[in-house]
């Protein structure tokens, strides 16, 4: 009778070295930060949003080190175009603007504008959920959100949640961020 285990560890090279095009592919569009932090930490960055390409790069030394997809102001609520900086970072962000209405724990009036409409007697202001906000310009900022591929939000960079958290964690208040089209 032939040994099975004989096998297994050519099965398994066979099966890494199958894997490697997959983790290079995953890494090519947006490259783990972690080894790059203890090389000069979060100085000479750069964040550049495309709204065009509906991307956002991030650049050390002039050299891009990540990509993420961004979904960017809808028609009528536009992200700004222009130069500007990080002035905060908030990794729990709520905005103050949109999000429902809550009462004793229960959404009574969903998806509102706070400035328009009134509020349900007994409810209160719940805004909806920014994770890994770097706000640039007034009530502007990249943040975790839905990215369903096409400018949808009422004027943020929304990036998906893993990606926010990799550009939120490499940059610093100060950091530059441009915005073109």
């Amino acid at each position: 009778m032939k040994n099975r285990t004989s096998n297994r560890p050519a099965r398994a090279l066979w099966l890494a070295l199958a894997a490697l095009p997959l983790f290079f592919a995953s890494c090519a569009s947006v490259p783990e930060l972690g080894g790059m932090m203890d090389r000069g930490g979060t100085r000479n960055r750069k964040i550049l949003v495309k709204l065009g390409e509906q991307k956002a790069y991030l650049y050390q030394h002039d050299k891009m080190v990540a990509v993420a997809p961004i979904s960017s102001g809808r028609e009528g609520k536009d992200t700004p175009r222009g130069r500007f900086s990080v002035v905060e970072k908030d990794a729990d962000h709520r905005s103050s603007l949109y999000g429902n209405y809550v009462k004793n724990g229960k959404v009574v009036k969903e998806n509102i504008d706070i400035r328009k409409g009134g509020r349900p007697a007994g409810s209160k202001f719940q805004g909806v959920p920014m994770p890994y906000f770097l706000r640039f310009s007034g009530a502007y900022g990249l943040h975790a959100g839905n990215v369903p591929g096409y400018p949808a939000s009422s004027g943020c960079v929304r990036l998906p949640k893993r990606h926010a958290k990799r550009f939120y964690d490499a940059v610093r208040v100060g950091t530059p961020v441009i915005v073109q089209r």
